[in-house]
């Protein structure tokens, strides 16, 4: 497990010493190379400066909590994947989280391996430190006026960029693009996008959906229908199978 992780460079922003003690002394055990930052300005800093594969926020922070850096970090970089850790348990927090660009969200106090699994399964899905095992490699798509390319998370209207994406938008935009005037199930896509399916991530999710129906609206030959309760479809008028480029 070691050798796997030793490529990656985790930013880990925490303002308890003893828990940063400790799971900096766990993820350095393991492999994996951690920078610790104690506060939000300070893991801001670090992450404008340094190079990182992922990055675990605390949420309570002294002077920027862990949702304004998310929003900084966001600004720079949408695709770097990013762990909340908090001692609220609240669903309306667990969706704020998801909501301010994360990958995934720990409430504590939980333990070492849970951590692990978590890092490892966010690793896989975003094809860091690892292959990638998607077999279909398109990147390019045509919906209607607009062109998507999801591998730089850019959505183009002519020749000029209409919208940058995160790496979340691009993720369920492109599943959409894949299944195109099909039913892509909630489900498939809670699984493929966020690893897990649950009542809190499918509202997060929908919220997702209803920014890229903004992002679309410049062409009304192009929508995202809910089929209630089941799943969504990426209609584009004119289109019987999805026009790939």
């Amino acid at each position: 497990m070691k050798e796997e992780n030793e490529n990656i460079r985790i930013l880990f922003v925490e303002d308890d010493p003893n828990l940063s003690m400790i799971l900096q002394d766990y993820l350095e055990m393991i492999g994996y190379s951690v920078k610790h930052a104690q506060d939000g300005d300070e893991g801001l800093k670090a992450f404008l400066t340094e190079a990182f594969d992922l990055i675990i926020l605390d949420i309570m922070m002294p002077k920027k909590d862990g949702f304004m850096l998310a929003v900084d970090i966001r600004e720079a970089n949408q695709a770097i994947p990013i762990i909340f850790l908090t001692a609220k348990s609240l669903k309306e927090d667990r969706i704020k989280g998801f909501l301010h660009g994360c990958d995934d969200y720990i409430t504590k106090p939980f333990s070492t391996e849970e951590l692990s699994l978590r890092i490892k399964a966010i690793l896989k899905r975003c094809a860091i430190g690892g292959t990638n095992n998607d077999n279909n490699a398109t990147e390019l798509f045509t919906l209607g006026k607009f062109e998507f390319d999801s591998e730089n998370l850019v959505l183009l209207l002519g020749d000029e960029e209409h919208r940058r994406l995160t790496r979340k938008e691009a993720g369920l935009l492109k599943l959409l693009c894949l299944n195109k005037n099909n039913l892509l199930p909630r489900e498939v896509a809670l699984e493929t996008i966020w690893g897990e399916n649950d009542y809190f991530i499918g509202r997060s999710m929908d919220v997702f959906i209803a920014k890229l129906r903004k992002y679309l609206k410049a062409d009304p030959n192009v929508k995202i229908t809910n089929v209630h309760g089941i799943g969504f479809k990426l209609e584009v008028k004119g289109e019987l199978v999805n026009n790939i480029l």
